[in-house]
């Protein structure tokens, strides 16, 4: 029996690379002589650089960068392609794992942290950057981000405005005189997991913005001042990236990496598949397993299992998943079955420290149901 092994990470306790050894250890208790084929895969949030220097042989470098209040943050990046590819990842930034709850503040986090990490790259000589927008803390359109590449964002007195997405309420005009050109000497792509516009009640503010610490004033406030950012965008860079789908994505750093940087959109799922040859490897196997921390309703919108089970299904190889929890019906075409690895009534907390032996343990358990 062949086995691919295609997790994400499990958030705050597992990188991809973790959850697939973990998934591995389950599968060989059960299946001694399997030939087990692991790809750690991620869809554009945090682990993409892990899965993505993982399967090309790449390297990472640490660069210190802006949080997304402004204090110092060690972020990672990686190269791969002989260095000639960066593979950047906005949460190491500007994400908000690097907030307390306390913390969140929409209005005023940035992405200026990812510009300077884009920046980094640039100074290294790269051609191509491959930069993964999930797990954002920011609803600033991108404008923190240009302005570490040399755009400037004033109001209607030729002020500078302050970091954070409220402030663009304020903005009367973008100046772009001494944007870094060698944006337009470089290829880049966003890679995204989710479809959402710019604005309005499936946009960047309404959709993520809670999870952000926005309350419904907040939302409201936001999505107006990203309305204007929109408005200003269109008349100052004659782009028109509102509409987009995917534009939302990351508080709208999307938009701002189409406006500014000339960048691309792709599923970033799609985008790390291909990197690590998930089809091929998928083709030649007898069963594959996936996994992420928490399966839910919105797992069939452009996440890891949702793209391994349809990958899947496309090659008529039967595909499980394991997750931390399971929220709800969560039905995903080519998926055949589903275990959480966390018990009934155990602290969530708990679970998170112990998914090194409870992932393998339901890895057991849902094989035992399919060896029946």
């Amino acid at each position: 029996m062949r086995v691919v092994i295609a997790p994400q990470e499990f958030k705050g306790s597992m990188t991809a690379v973790e959850a697939a050894s973990a998934i591995e250890r389950g599968v060989s208790s059960m299946y001694p002589e399997a030939l087990v084929d692991m790809a750690p895969v991620a869809d554009g949030g945090p682990g993409t650089v892990d899965a993505m220097v993982h399967a090309a042989g790449g390297r990472t470098s640490i660069a210190r960068v802006d949080g997304p209040l402004g204090s110092p943050v060690d972020a990672r990046w990686g190269r791969i392609d002989e260095g000639r590819t960066a593979v950047i990842e906005m949460a190491a930034a500007s994400g908000l794992t690097l907030l307390r709850q306390e913390e969140l503040d929409p209005r005023r986090a940035s992405t200026h942290g990812t510009g300077q990490l884009i920046r980094h790259a640039l100074d290294a000589g790269v051609e191509r950057i491959l930069i993964g927008v999930g797990g954002s803390a920011t609803n600033d359109g991108g404008a923190g981000m240009a302005e570490a590449l040399g755009a400037v964002f004033l109001d209607d007195e030729g002020q500078r405005l302050p970091p954070g997405g409220a402030s663009l309420a304020q903005l009367a005009a973008i100046d772009i005189n001494q944007l870094d050109a060698r944006l337009g000497e470089v290829g880049m792509t966003v890679l995204c997991d989710v479809q959402n516009p710019l604005l309005g009640p499936e946009g960047a503010s309404a959709v993520y913005g809670p999870q952000k610490g926005a309350d419904p004033v907040c939302v409201a406030e936001l999505d107006r001042a990203l309305s204007n950012f929109a408005a200003i965008l269109e008349r100052d860079l004659t782009a028109k990236v509102a509409d987009v789908p995917g534009a939302g994505a990351a508080g709208g750093l999307a938009a701002g990496l189409m406006a500014f940087c000339g960048s691309t959109l792709q599923s970033g799922f799609a985008a790390v598949a291909d990197a690590v040859h998930l089809p091929e490897r998928i083709a030649q196997a007898d069963l594959v397993i996936t996994g992420e921390g928490r399966l839910d309703t919105q797992s069939a919108y452009g996440k890891t299992v949702a793209g391994v089970a349809e990958l899947a299904k496309t090659a008529n190889v039967p595909c499980f998943a394991i997750a931390g929890l399971i929220d709800g019906d969560a039905e995903l075409p080519g998926l055949i079955d589903s275990e959480a690895s966390t018990p009934p009534g155990m602290p969530v907390e708990e679970a998170m420290v112990r998914t090194g032996e409870l992932v393998p343990a339901a890895v057991v358990r849902l094989l035992r149901r399919y060896s029946r």
